[in-house]
């Protein structure tokens, strides 16, 4: 891969020690090796084989996307405006059971190909026939914290088997990719794995050194029902069972007390915000503002293109900065700098990726973005990262790095095949809907 250089670029680096810089970045193979303000000096000149120029640019981190779906991707469009319960066991699930490895590998790529024209490099991927979405994954060169979700309510065959595929899976995965693929082991949901099966997941976890993935307190329904099935809401029964124990990261966590959110806190629990698809399904509005305030990690996720319906992660920081605002009555809360951090820095920390990516500072991973700024969304160019956040959307990204590797240039994709995607996609579903 080599030495290559940004030059004449504006990089905003999320460091809180100079969050904002103008001059050039030098990459080493998969590294960010040297930053500076100016000129770059003349040794990275002569030793660069690549040099880009970073006039009308704006140069950040990678975005994260914490929790999804990717392979649901075919899925979109096909059930809106409807329930949780309704949406999922009359609509998702009765396709979802017809989904073969290969509508899972074309669905997992027609996701991989928007996250990369709209700016993501990293995401957290949670569902069936994983080996098909890591070859998706090595395949595009994104970076992606994958996790075969495994519904319980099942019997307890079934239960073994899906174990064991989760298990085998991450033995052969994890670190994979030149180390761009990691592992974490995820049970559905407390209200759709029985306690036994959740505990077994957990110890599977310990013996495999590997965090802990689950959806938790997404809706009223679910926490009334866990309530009424176990005698304590989701937190307190998933703290019981020793899920808390290892790393973890919950998806939505929009149902908490007080107590929940200091008992998250006091257990270093990260959890994934998803603003969209909690406001398209109304399952509300999840208290970030309190958990930014108590300590916890709180990185941003679009969940599926079923439910949100696009992989654009720059509507999810715009909303997660606009949302509680409005909910609270109060502008001060989750600025703007905090609600772009949830996007990347805070992303890699809820992943296991902190000191790997989420960014841009030497030693770190070369998973970089370039967003243009030679449009009228940027016009005046005042506060950088206020545009990026308020006025920005992923159709401003023009370059996309991941690992040192560039994925997209000019807006072309360069590891993926987008026509030949979206037809076996539109393929994909054409079967499933048959």
């Amino acid at each position: 891969m080599g030495k290559w250089l940004i030059k004449n670029g504006t990089f905003v680096t999320l460091d809180d020690k100079r969050p904002i810089l103008h001059g050039w970045m030098g990459i080493d193979g998969t590294h960010i090796a040297e930053m500076g303000e100016g000129d770059p000096p003349p040794a990275w000149l002569e030793q660069a084989s690549e040099t880009v120029d970073g006039r009308n640019l704006l140069f950040l981190p990678g975005l994260i996307n914490t929790h999804g779906h990717a392979a649901m991707s075919l899925l979109r469009g096909l059930a809106d405006d409807r329930t949780l319960q309704d949406w999922l066991e009359n609509h998702m699930w009765p396709m979802e059971a017809k989904f073969t490895g290969d509508d899972v590998y074309w669905g997992s790529a027609l996701a991989a190909a928007e996250m990369i024209k709209t700016g993501t490099t990293t995401f957290l991927d949670m569902y069936d026939h994983m080996d098909r979405v890591a070859e998706v994954v090595a395949m595009a060169g994104l970076r992606a914290v994958l996790t075969r979700g495994m519904i319980g309510a099942v019997p307890e065959e079934q239960q073994k088997a899906k174990l064991e595929d989760a298990i085998s899976f991450a033995k052969n995965w994890h670190g994979a990719a030149d180390g761009r693929i990691t592992v974490m082991m995820s049970p559905h949901a407390p209200y759709t794995c029985p306690p036994d099966f959740i505990v077994k997941v957990i110890e599977a976890a310990h013996d495999l050194g590997l965090g802990l993935h689950t959806h938790m307190s997404e809706t009223r329904f679910e926490v009334e029902q866990n309530v009424r099935d176990y005698g304590v809401r989701p937190p307190e029964h998933l703290d019981r069972l020793g899920f808390f124990s290892r790393p973890a990261l919950v998806a939505h966590a929009v149902h908490l007390t007080d107590e929940e959110i200091a008992l998250l806190a006091e257990r270093r629990v990260a959890v994934s915000h998803n603003p969209v698809s909690n406001l398209k399904l109304a399952s509300g509005v999840a208290r970030v503002p309190e958990m930014l305030k108590a300590g916890i990690t709180v990185g941003l996720g679009t969940d599926s293109a079923a439910s949100n319906n696009n992989l654009d992660l720059f509507e999810e920081i715009r909303l997660a900065a606009l949302l509680h605002k409005g909910v609270t009555g109060d502008p001060t809360v989750v600025p703007a700098a905090d609600a772009l951090r949830m996007g990347t820095v805070y992303g890699a920390k809820a992943l296991g990726l902190e000191g790997v990516t989420g960014l841009l500072r030497p030693g770190l991973k070369a998973d970089i973005i370039a967003v243009s700024t030679d449009n009228t969304m940027f016009t005046p160019q005042t506060d950088y990262i206020s545009h990026l956040v308020y006025a920005a959307s992923g159709a401003h990204v023009r370059h996309v790095w991941a690992d040192g590797r560039q994925l997209l240039r000019n807006g072309e994709l360069l590891t993926l095949d987008e026509e030949k995607i979206m037809h076996e996609a539109q393929a994909c579903f054409a079967r499933l809907r048959g």
